[in-house]
């Protein structure tokens, strides 16, 4: 496992290249700084998330959690290789790193008891930014195959998070939260369901009134994502105040994954393409 000593970070699956840009893990404190900055960029100055004072100084987005993790890069390599950009980012935090955090980021918004009761290894993902120059399907493409790069890399059975909605007002998300109760709601082994407190009803309409295929239309597309992988939601909807979002649960066995994905990147991973 990576930390935060010295420069040199854990590389994992190497580097994944698609023309100009490449997906790998950052190497150095460097680059996790960029990655940071991005999320500062877009999360802050774009989407309305509320900066504190230290936030605001560095112009970063940092937790506790940072130190620990691993970061998912998406670089732009420029013409001929002679300058780097961050373009997109993803945080990866396996069991050891939240250990050493004390816990996950999750666990301020969710139950983790199925998660933590999981046989196999787990992950979970946060924090996912593409700069707006870069929102076209190659830098997407390129964090998913990053994400399962790193799934078979280090043998993830389970991989979870919070993913987020714009807006603080869940009746403005009604369609969309009733839509993901009622046909993606995991199984109860596997369901988060949201702190007491912080609990938020998300069934808000009758489901027979739904145009389905408008509410999933309406999804970001990070969420879509994960259903296209086999993702489920938990139960209850969480308001997050601060990045001026409503989060909800996902899960996703990689067993669930498709064939087609499975059989596309484990052959990546094994023939040490990239």
């Amino acid at each position: 496992m990576n930390g935060a000593a010295g420069n040199a970070r854990e590389t994992g699956f190497g580097e994944l290249r698609s023309g100009r840009l490449g997906v790998r893990l950052a190497a150095s404190e460097a680059e996790v700084e960029a990655a940071l900055a991005l999320r500062y960029r877009v999360f802050y100055e774009e989407c309305g998330a509320h900066a504190d004072g230290a936030a605001r100084q560095v112009h970063q987005d940092r937790d506790r959690f940072d130190a620990v993790a691993d970061h998912l890069l998406v670089v732009d390599h420029g013409e001929d290789d002679s300058a780097e950009r961050v373009v997109a980012t993803y945080r990866l935090i396996r069991a050891a790193a939240a250990a050493a955090a004390g816990s996950f980021y999750s666990a301020a918004e969710y139950d983790l008891s199925p998660v933590l009761a999981f046989p196999g290894v787990v992950m979970e993902l946060g924090r996912s930014c593409v700069d707006p120059e870069y929102r076209g399907l190659p830098a997407m493409q390129l964090l998913w195959r990053g994400i399962a790069a790193s799934v078979f890399h280090y043998g993830v059975g389970l991989m979870f998070g919070c993913a987020s909605l714009p807006g603080t007002d869940p009746d403005a998300l009604a369609a969309e939260l009733t839509y993901l109760h009622t046909h993606h709601l995991a199984p109860p082994e596997l369901r988060l369901r949201a702190l007491p407190g912080r609990y938020v009803e998300m069934r808000r309409r009758d489901p027979a009134s739904l145009n389905a295929k408008r509410a999933l239309a309406s999804l970001p597309p990070l969420i879509k994502g994960y259903l296209r992988l086999g993702g489920f939601v938990g139960d209850g909807a969480v308001v997050d105040a601060a990045f001026n979002t409503t989060d909800i649960a996902v899960v996703v066995q990689t067993d669930r994954v498709t064939d087609k994905y499975y059989r596309h990147y484990e052959r990546e991973a094994r023939d040490g393409r990239g």
